[in-house]
This record gives C-alpha cells, structure tokens and sequence, in this order.
C-alpha cells in the first residue's frame, strides 16, 4: 500500500480539478490518502473526501464529492449556460469576463463592502457546507484532515483539526473579505471571538501540518492556481487575475523554498538524518488548461466549466500515476532545486 498526503490549494469554482484528482485516485486501491490539508474549495474537498471515506469507504468518498459539486452547481439545469455551449474554457472565461452581469458585479464589489448589506447578508455557501456529515469530518478514523483559515487582526495563519472543524471554519477558510464578511469564531481557550479570511492568503494550503511522523513522506500538492504565465497581463481583467494568482501562490512558494533548504541540508550532511523529516513532493496540475481560465471562472460556477474541470484533473492524475506511481515512497518527482535555481 503506497500511502500520500495532500496539500489541496484553493482557488473557487476551480476546485471541481481537485474533484476530479480524487476521484481518480480512489479508482487506485494501493493508494492510501493518510493526511490532508486544505484551504478554501480544497477545505470543501478534503472535508467531503474524508467524511465519505469514514462512512462509506471509496464510494462513500465519491459519492460525497459528487454531492458536494452538484450543490455548487455541476449537476443542474443547464438551459441558462445553452448559449456557451460547444465553446472551450477560454472562450467560456471571456464571455463572463466581458458579460455585463459579471462587470457589474465584480465593480460593485470593489466600491460596496460586504457589510453593507446589514440583517439581509447570507452566506451562500452555509446551505452547502451545512450539509457535510460533520461527525464524520471530525471523526478519529480515515484520513487526518487540516483545514486553513487567516485571522483578520494578525495576518497569521490558523490550522483547523479534529472536532475545531466546523461550518464556520470551512466557511472561515473560503472567506473572501471582497464578497463575504469575515466568519467569526470563539477561542476556547480564550473565548474571544476572533474575525477570520481565506486561508489562501496564509496557506494555500499550510504543508507544515502534514510533516508529523506519524504521516508518510510523500506530499501530492494539487495546484490550480499556475506558479507561471509566459504572456504578460495586459489587459485589466488579467492583470487582476495574475495578482490573483501570485497571491495565492506566495505561500506555497514559501513553504517549498524552505522544504528544499531543509533536503539540501539532509544531503550534504549538515543536519542529521532523522532529525528532520523527509519530504517528497509531488505534484498534479494542469497549467495549460488553468491558464485558459480566469477570476472569472473561478467566481462563477457555470457547470460546463466544471464537467471539464473535473475531467481534466481526472486525466492529469491518470498521466502522474502512469508516470510516478512508482516513484511513491522513494523519490520527489518535484524538482525543488530547479524550481528555486
């Protein structure tokens, strides 16, 4: 049995590649997922993931994030999106982008807080995350699960485990300040009530979590969010999509660039082996596809886009199986030193 961690990044709507990542890996019955840390979409991921593996096993796990998408709009009434159909995820991404409904929305979020809205604000993803078996999420079995958020007041990362999962802590986790309010949640320690973001701004994810030893060494981050763009943002709509993107990728880069200072010292001698873990990374992306893609897409769940989504993280998955799954367990696939040369 080849056990993994996963490190799943948030990034909206296009989450449903992650969808796809597991649910081609369950189709592997010697791969083993023992850890998993999340942010945003990657926190409804990882909490469904692992509330189906508790109560239904692989099925349960699918079916759970079948669920899970159908409520977020992959499985619905597709004559409102008749129009976009037989167009690819670029063309998609651009008739939003240019569509006067998103225009307006998207300057009108810039201008009016999410507080203005007074008594009448809602949350529209509670009724989704409500519906998660949260007994299963917090349970001791199945996969151990860390879920990210950023507190407001000190811009520091929170990671979320065990029974501290909630609906407000996954909703704290995919908290956008530009379209949400701030999720609040007590301290039980100190019972200050303590405002909280997306954990993209942290951690997207955290990886830290899941280097304890009880855990095994290989890291499968699922990255959505492409670490490169070979054209220049030029436009206002993909400047504001690359800003995006480095955003939530500046933790991560962090996170790795420490990993790698860490192996070269394991290798070279100067730290002790056994002294510190060892981690090998992995990674499942599809740049090409998500370079297509936009904020857009990632704030307007159109169900076509995430069909294809889905599809495409199945087949990324397919191709680092072919081409790594016998790397499990005795080396990275994820060149750190090239990455950070």
């Amino acid at each position: 049995m080849k056990q993994i961690n996963l490190a799943l990044q948030g990034g909206g709507a296009h989450g449903a590649f992650t969808w796809g990542v597991l649910d081609r890996l369950l189709d592997e019955p010697d791969v083993e997922v023992a850890g998993i840390s999340g942010t945003s979409a990657g926190a409804l991921n990882g909490a469904a993931f692992k509330a189906g593996m508790v109560n239904g096993g692989r099925e349960g796990a699918r079916a759970n994030l079948d669920g899970l998408w159908g409520r977020m709009g992959a499985v619905g009434d597709m004559r409102v999106a008749n129009w976009m159909r037989g167009l690819e995820p670029a063309q998609v991404a651009q008739a939003i982008e240019h569509s006067f409904p998103f225009s307006f929305a998207d300057a009108y979020s810039r201008m009016v807080s999410p507080y203005a809205y007074g008594p009448f604000y809602r949350n529209p993803l509670r009724p989704v995350v409500d519906a998660f078996d949260f007994e299963g999420v917090c349970s001791d079995s199945g996969p151990e699960l860390f879920i990210c958020a950023t507190r407001v007041r000190s811009g520091k990362i929170r990671v979320f485990q065990g029974d501290q999962i909630t609906t407000d802590t996954i909703l704290a986790s995919a908290c956008l300040p530009t379209i949400f309010q701030a999720v609040e949640i007590a301290d039980p320690e100190t019972g200050e009530v303590e405002p909280y973001w997306d954990g993209g701004y942290t951690g997207n994810p955290a990886l830290y979590p899941l280097f304890n030893a009880g855990l095994p060494d290989d890291l499968v981050i699922v990255n959505i969010n492409p670490l490169e763009r070979s054209e220049l943002p030029v436009t206002p709509q993909q400047i504001q999509n690359r800003v995006n993107e480095i955003s939530f990728n500046s933790s991560l880069l962090r996170e790795l660039r420490a990993i790698n200072f860490v192996s070269r010292l394991l290798e070279d001698g100067t730290i002790k082996a056994g002294t510190m873990s060892r981690v090998l990374v992995h990674m499942i992306a599809d740049d090409d596809l998500m370079t297509d893609l936009s904020v857009a897409t990632k704030l307007v769940p159109t169900p076509m886009v995430l069909a294809r989504l889905k599809e495409a993280g199945r087949d990324a998955t397919d191709r680092f199986l072919q081409d790594h799954k016998a790397d499990l367990g005795q080396r990275a696939t994820v060149d750190l030193a090239d990455m950070f040369g």
